[in-house]
């Protein structure tokens, strides 16, 4: 992404830390991943967040890790990611008229529209990927890991979090992403980039699924909408076909990957993990290793 996101919202001070932590920001809850330390086992920790009260709820996470360096990623609920024609100006002008672009698109009022974009080698008719975001709720964000001592490496998102667990491989691979109660994420990602991303609405309830309810159709709708994102990928972005479909899911999600197995040529595998948001959150940790932010 262009870089205007992360600095923006990012403290880049030197200071002392107890921690480094990644940090997932969801709908009403914070999920903080620790790595092992020589006596302790990795950690995932979650903290309430009521009505965007970030000042209490990273409290609370000084409370137990101190004041820690963090790279966090924000819930699709914290943005929106639209699709735009990128504007005929200057590099250092397409965030400014990107806002005249997309205002009518989202909720937000210009005045507190926050945005960044980043583009795609496989976009079409000069397409770009904005991530607008409230700019209210990014300060109050940032102002309360400042005030508390914390230190910002960098903000993502959901998207472009998830682009490492291909980073180094060249084929295409689509990722099938569900968090509780949320639309699912489709995303094709290719050595570590994102190449495709569409949610669809319609299986909140996915982590919840029954074998049963799995095997009488539920699994079946979704292997629809998988073939449905993989056709735009193949005919639309006229790319190859993706060499694996992988879940990240809560719930039943062997029997899941079974059923939906029987309907692709391509293998199906399921991604472990200790919870999606939890996995976010470890992502979100392991790019302060990449020291990419």
């Amino acid at each position: 992404m262009n870089n205007g996101f992360f600095n923006k919202l990012a403290f880049w001070r030197k200071a002392a830390h107890s921690a480094e932590l990644g940090v997932y920001v969801g709908v009403n809850a914070v999920w903080v991943y620790q790595a092992a330390k020589l006596e302790q086992s990795e950690s995932f920790t979650e903290f309430d967040l009521v009505k965007d009260d970030f000042l209490s709820t990273f409290n609370e996470i000084k409370n137990q890790f101190g004041a820690a360096k963090l790279q966090i990623v924000l819930s699709s609920s914290h943005y929106e990611l639209l699709q735009a024609d990128k504007p005929s100006v200057d590099p250092a002008e397409v965030c400014q008229a990107l806002i005249w672009a997309i205002k009518d698109m989202v909720g937000q009022p210009v005045a507190n529209i926050h945005l960044d974009y980043f583009e795609s080698s496989v976009s079409i008719n000069s397409k770009v990927n904005v991530v607008v975001a409230p700019r209210d709720k990014l300060v109050s964000l940032a102002t309360a890991c400042d005030e508390l001592g914390f230190t910002i490496a960098g903000i993502n998102i959901e998207e472009l979090a998830l682009t490492p667990l291909f980073d180094a491989d060249n084929m295409a691979h689509m990722l099938v992403t569900h968090l509780p109660e949320q639309e699912v994420l489709f995303t094709v990602i290719k050595a570590g980039e994102l190449l495709m991303q569409r949610r669809v609405r319609g299986f909140n309830q996915l982590h919840k699924a029954s074998n049963e309810e799995l095997s009488y159709g539920l699994a079946d709708n979704l292997s629809l909408e998988i073939q449905r994102s993989m056709d735009y990928f193949e005919s639309q972005l006229r790319q190859a076909p993706v060499s694996t479909i992988n879940l990240l899911v809560e719930g039943q999600q062997q029997t899941l990957v079974k059923l939906v197995a029987a309907n692709f040529n391509q293998q199906v595998e399921a991604v472990t993990h200790h919870g999606v948001s939890a996995y976010l959150a470890q992502l979100a940790f392991n790019e302060l290793a990449r020291g990419e932010v």
